[in-house]
């Protein structure tokens, strides 16, 4: 895995992501990009009538007008970046490293990261009796460092484990991303449809992973761009190494592409497991934790990804 000195991040590798301005953009979200070339997350200005109750489903919310990205964090931000060399590796033994080139445009980079990669997913997939193209569900865990998604299994519609990999680097303490440029990774229950998708992403492939959500909107939090992406540098953002995002987005492209009207991304400070959380007893956010978990513990009963509506501030699941 690629490395790079966190000083090297004042010469544009920060989040939420800025982009260089690209050429040959497609018409369509042209005006979506004007801001940025990074897509902004799904907005939607609470209405007076819903201040007591608002929905994260996919359908409640409604496209905003681009936002700039986000301030660069100030510099005692940058001491708290953590960038991972982690010995855990999800790959196989012996799979390339190797991405495709960024230098390709956007959807030509993504199709030739889905020739790339397509053939170990699919083998892989088939050993666990899944299948290439079907939903998937992204969990992330901010303590341990790892990412994984699920597929959904046609034989029961349950959602089966198909791999985990490293997160390479990630900014931030444990805690919700409150405001734009604090250097958090946001904690919560989001989604992402295929306008979200970023082939032509200066850090190689990515997608917004929809923050602010509902929940965040009704606290007043703020923030714009917030990616899982390629590259080993992020402040705000989850950075996966461009050969791994390449399986990531991949498989999350592939799902949409193939019917899933959109993928729900969950954001964990922590694995929520009882023991885990109790550590927490006399932290600032346990509370807010203990509302997390009960999204948690949704899917880990179920083995489907909850519905997560906002009802007197809090997240519900259904």
């Amino acid at each position: 895995m690629r490395r790079l000195l966190i000083p090297l991040l004042s010469l544009g590798g920060l989040c939420a992501c800025r982009e260089k301005a690209r050429t040959g953009e497609d018409p369509a979200v042209s005006e979506e990009r004007a801001a940025s070339s990074e897509v902004p997350a799904p907005q939607a200005e609470p209405a007076a009538a819903r201040e007591r109750r608002t929905s994260d489903r996919p359908e409640a919310s409604q496209a905003g007008r681009p936002q700039h990205p986000e301030d660069r964090p100030k510099s005692s931000l940058d001491a708290g970046l953590k960038t991972r060399a982690s010995g855990f590796s999800p790959s196989s033994p012996g799979e390339s490293e190797q991405a495709v080139s960024s230098d390709l445009p956007g959807p030509a980079r993504a199709k030739a990261a889905a020739e790339r990669v397509r053939p170990a997913l699919e083998k892989a997939l088939s050993a666990k009796d899944l299948h290439f193209g079907d939903p998937v569900f992204v969990r992330a865990f901010k303590e341990e460092g790892q990412l994984e998604i699920w597929v959904r299994k046609r034989e029961t519609g349950k959602y089966e484990h198909f791999r985990t990999w490293a997160v390479a680097a990630q900014s931030g303490k444990p805690g919700p991303k409150l405001a734009e440029g604090d250097g958090q990774v946001p904690e919560g229950f989001y989604f992402v449809p295929s306008s979200a998708m970023k082939p032509d992403s200066t850090f190689h492939l990515a997608f917004n992973v929809g923050y602010p959500n509902a929940y965040d909107r009704d606290h007043g939090r703020t923030g714009t761009f917030i990616m899982i992406h390629g590259n080993c540098v992020s402040i705000g953002c989850l950075a996966m190494t461009d050969s791994k995002i390449e399986e990531i987005y991949t498989l999350c492209d592939a799902a949409l592409q193939n019917g899933q009207p959109y993928f729900r991304v969950n954001l964990f400070p922590f694995r929520m497991t009882s023991e885990r959380l109790a550590r927490e007893k006399y932290n600032e956010w346990f509370d807010f934790w203990t509302n997390l978990k009960e999204g948690y513990d949704f899917f880990e009963r179920s083995h489907v990804p909850p519905e997560a509506d906002v009802e007197n501030g809090r997240y519900v699941f259904k």
